[in-house]
């Protein structure tokens, strides 16, 4: 019982956001012949499951930094670590005090939502837009976050986009808040763009590695990634590859580098292993 499990960005995505067509087959035959394969991404329900179209997953993914296990089979939430009411009343405080616009998700009857009070950020803007038009995701404008806590939604997730030195004075004044999770990291598709995301302490990739690995029984997990936010998952795989245009402090800590996210690395590395030609 061996799970291979990946990050999206960076890792399996090429730079084009896409899986190649050899990774999905690699992917799909290793799964034909009884093997298991999942995800472990900072993405959303709605891009992730657009993106992996065509790969015939068979074990839950763990999305949003691990704070939700999502069935792809029966398309359904799994395991959802929120937020408390009190906690995102103070992070909205925060961010309206630094002039940052940001995004909030919330889930309500299996449902993903997504508000925000304004886009007076430019690459906030695009950012929406890109996901409205890819990947038909919709987004709402809410007078205030707030209005959200209603006791209905379960609130999950916060997204920040921005120049590093606009976020970081967010960063300090959110990283004494107890209850929470920060992930600040460097935008894989742009040059100086950072993405903070905040969410439940009782979240990340790997609670989610383990919550699959238990809840599954596998014996072995091996997985990969490319970025900051992939480093928790580091402790929960028995193996963990760093793809080559991974962050050096991630391959410092993984067992190995493979070749990188333009190439097939990951699929490449399964093929090996599984000896699938």
């Amino acid at each position: 019982m061996r799970l291979y499990i990946s990050d999206l960005d960076g890792t399996l995505l090429n730079s084009n956001k896409e899986i190649s067509s050899y990774s999905k087959n690699i992917i799909n035959t290793l799964i034909s012949k009884g093997g298991y394969f999942s995800i472990a991404s900072a993405r959303t329900e709605a891009t992730a499951m657009k993106i992996l179209d065509g790969v015939k997953l068979n074990v839950p993914i763990a999305l949003m930094n691990g704070v939700v296990i999502y069935n792809t089979q029966t398309c359904e939430y799994e395991n959802i670590e929120a937020l408390d009411d009190n906690t995102t009343k103070k992070i909205v405080c925060i961010l309206r005090s630094c002039g940052i616009d940001g995004l909030m998700y919330t889930i309500s009857e299996n449902k993903l939502n997504t508000y925000y009070e304004s886009l007076t950020s430019k690459v906030l803007q695009e950012f929406v837009d890109e996901r409205i038009k890819k990947y038909n995701k919709s987004f709402e404008r809410v007078g205030s976050l707030t209005d959200r806590i209603n006791g209905r939604d379960k609130i999950i997730y916060f997204t920040l986009l921005d120049k590093y030195d606009r976020l970081q004075i967010v960063h300090d004044q959110l990283k004494d808040l107890s209850g929470i999770e920060l992930s600040f990291y460097k935008d894989v598709y742009s040059k100086d763009l950072y993405l903070l995301e905040i969410y439940s302490s009782n979240a990340s990739k790997h609670n989610a590695v383990e919550y699959i690995r238990r809840k599954y029984d596998f014996d072995e997990v091996i997985g990969f990634g490319d970025n900051y936010n992939d480093i928790p998952m580091i402790k929960a795989c028995n193996q963990f590859y760093a793809v080559d245009n991974a962050v050096e402090e991630l391959k410092k800590l993984a067992t190995g580098v493979i070749e990188c996210n333009n190439s097939d690395g990951v699929a490449k590395f399964v093929a090996l292993r599984e000896r699938i030609y």
